[in-house]
């Protein structure tokens, strides 16, 4: 017998299985081949792949939204995804708002929609068609303070000041809410502004100073 013939002798049958079935060596080399073939074609068609996700991340679903932000109207298109906060920060350059811990749990974002106080870094900016913005650097009439910033030099409300754009915002809008019943209203109205640096007292008596006037 020739060694050509030899070699096209499949292997034998492992013990105890039928004749008809495929023997433990075909079926592993049919897996390797197979295998083989998938991967081939993972990598051939890889370029593809990548092109299509590399298409889709260079170009992010976007909207249109035109707004007014302390009296100015402004229209941009952005990100669905950008925060309110960052459409303030990073397009329109007011760095008043904080990104603390941009989760709504500091309050140092605090502005106004529409005269509501909304933590910036939770509102989609492109929710906020035709609404009204005000922040930090709207709040004031030119040179002349807005009572509540006048209240908290007055009482030295404040010591690093980093949350002190969003305490001032939320505190006009407690005042507006009318609920400044009390220090003790105050407090609960206003619990939602972290001061790291513990200035509550005199942010408490700066928002009924700004309320009494």
């Amino acid at each position: 017998m020739s060694t050509e013939s030899v070699s096209a002798v499949p292997p034998p049958n492992e013990p105890g299985e039928p004749s008809s079935a495929p023997t433990r060596r075909t079926f592993i080399a049919t897996t390797t081949a197979v295998g083989g073939v998938a991967v081939a074609g993972g990598v051939i068609g890889g370029s593809f792949l990548v092109g299509s996700e590399e298409a889709a991340a260079a170009a992010p679903p976007a909207g249109r939204v035109s707004l007014t932000v302390n009296g100015t109207r402004r229209t941009v298109t952005v990100d669905n995804r950008t925060s309110l906060l960052d459409l303030l920060r990073e397009h329109f350059g007011l760095t008043g708002a904080k990104k603390g811990c941009n989760a709504g749990a500091c309050g140092a974002c605090t502005v106004l929609v529409d005269g509501q106080r909304h933590n910036a870094c939770l509102t989609l900016a492109v929710r906020l068609e035709g609404a009204e913005i005000t922040t930090i650097e709207g709040l004031a009439d030119g040179d002349r303070l807005h009572p509540l910033q006048q209240a908290f030099i007055d009482e030295d409300a404040f010591q690093c000041g980093y949350c002190t754009p969003g305490q001032i915002m939320s505190g006009v809008g407690c005042v507006k809410e009318g609920h400044t019943g009390s220090p003790e209203e105050i407090r609960e109205w206003m619990s939602g502004n972290i001061c790291r640096c513990g200035c509550y007292v005199k942010i408490v008596r700066a928002v009924e100073q700004s309320a009494g006037k």
